[in-house]
C-alpha cells in the first residue's frame, strides 16, 4: 500500500545529445553556498561532475517560452546548477523532440545526477510515448542508484514509477505562488529542507497532483492545494528528492510564464482580460526589479521565502550538497 497524504493542518551513438553545453558563470566567481565545497579545484574538481537535465518540452512549447522571454525549463536549472557548483557541467537533452533517443546504462552511469525540469506531459497518459521515455530513465536511474531531483512534473514522475498515484486536481490548476506551505514534523528534521522556514510561499503552475505517495518515500511538505509539495523517495538503489513548486523559478520567469499561458489562465478565469493579466505581471517584474516594494509586495502575499535566493533554492542545494556531492568526496 502507498502512503495517501493528509490535508495540512493549516554522448555516444545511440544517445542523441540535443544540447550539450559546458558553461562558466559569467563574470566574477560565484563563491558556491555550499558548506565544505572549495572552489579550490585542488580540493574538489567541480567540472568533474556531469550531470543530465531532460527538459520535457516539445519545439512548439519552447518556442512560446521564448516568444516571451522566458528561460527554457532545462536551461533554468542548467544555470542553478552553475550558479550553486560552479564548474559543473550538464547535458541538457530535449526529450520529447521527434527521434529523441534515451540513454543507455553504460550512459546514464555517467552523471553524477539527473534533475528534472517541469514539463506539460501528463504522467498517468500511459500510452504517450513520451511519457515512457520520462518513466523508463527515471526508473533506471533509480535501479543505478544515480541521485535525482526535480520540480512540478518531476514529484508526479518519481511518485508514479516508484508505485505512487497521481490525478487531475479536482480544483483545477494551482498558478502563480502556492501560499501556507507547511514543512511535516519528517520535513522539519529532513536535510533536503533544511534553511527552509516551518511555513513557507513558493512557485507553482500544475493542473496534476500527487495522491497517493509510494512506500518508501517520506512526505515532507504541504499545504491545502496539494498535500504533497515536497518528497524524498527512495526506490531500488536510488533516491529522488523533489517538490510539485519550482525552486528554479524566480518572479521575472513566473511573469514570462504567466504571459505564455494567458489564453489558458484567462479562459480558466484567472485574469478578467489581457489587460488584468498584465498589471498582474508587471507587478511581479516591479518586486523582481526592486523586492523593497512593500506595497506590492502586501497585495500578492510575496514574503522572503519568494525573494529570498538562498531560501528560495534551499531544496535544490541541498540536494546537491547531502545527495550528490558525498558519493564524490
Amino acid at each position: 500500500m502507498g502512503i495517501r497524504p493528509t490535508p495540512c493542518a493549516t554522448t555516444t551513438a545511440n544517445f542523441r545529445k540535443l544540447s550539450t553545453r559546458w558553461t562558466e558563470v559569467p563574470g566574477r566567481r560565484r563563491e558556491p553556498i555550499i558548506s565544505g565545497i572549495s572552489t579550490d579545484r585542488s580540493t574538489f574538481m567541480t567540472d568533474t561532475l556531469r550531470f543530465l537535465i531532460p527538459d520535457g518540452y516539445s519545439p512548439v512549447s519552447r518556442a512560446q517560452f521564448e516568444a516571451v522571454g522566458m528561460r527554457l525549463a532545462g536551461q533554468l536549472y542548467a544555470d542553478l546548477l552553475v550558479k550553486r557548483l560552479p564548474g559543473a557541467q550538464y547535458d541538457i537533452w530535449y526529450s520529447s523532440d521527434e527521434g529523441a533517443t534515451v540513454p543507455s546504462d553504460a550512459e546514464l552511469s555517467r552523471y553524477a545526477g539527473v534533475i528534472w525540469p517541469g514539463c506539460n506531459l501528463t504522467i498517468y497518459h500511459n500510452d504517450d510515448p513520451r511519457v515512457q521515455r520520462h518513466k523508463d530513465v527515471a526508473f533506471r536511474a533509480y535501479e543505478a542508484g544515480i541521485p535525482q531531483f526535480g520540480s512540478c512534473w518531476a514529484i508526479q514522475l518519481a511518485s508514479t514509477v516508484a508505485g505512487g498515484r497521481v490525478e487531475a486536481h479536482p480544483k483545477g490548476r494551482e498558478m502563480g505562488i502556492a501560499t501556507k506551505i507547511l514543512l511535516t514534523e519528517a520535513g522539519r528534521q529532513h536535510p533536503m529542507m533544511r534553511g527552509k522556514p516551518v511555513v513557507y510561499s513558493h512557485f507553482v503552475s500544475h493542473d496534476d497532483h500527487v495522491v497517493e505517495l509510494p512506500e518508501g518515500a517520506v512526505l515532507l511538505a504541504g499545504n491545502d492545494w496539494s498535500p504533497v509539495q515536497a518528497a524524498a523517495i527512495s526506490f531500488k538503489k536510488g533516491i529522488f528528492w523533489a517538490t510539485q513548486y519550482h525552486p528554479e523559478y524566480n518572479l521575472h520567469e513566473v511573469a514570462r510564464l504567466i504571459l505564455a499561458r494567458e489564453e489558458k489562465l484567462i479562459q480558466q478565469g484567472w485574469f478578467r482580460d489581457r489587460a488584468d493579466m498584465l498589471a498582474y505581471v508587471e507587478k511581479f517584474e516591479a518586486v523582481h526589479r526592486d523586492p523593497s516594494l512593500k506595497h506590492i509586495r502586501w497585495q500578492l502575499k510575496i514574503d522572503d521565502s519568494i525573494v529570498d535566493d538562498d531560501i528560495r533554492e534551499a531544496e535544490f542545494v541541498n540536494w546537491l550538497e547531502h545527495a550528490v556531492l558525498p558519493r564524490y568526496r
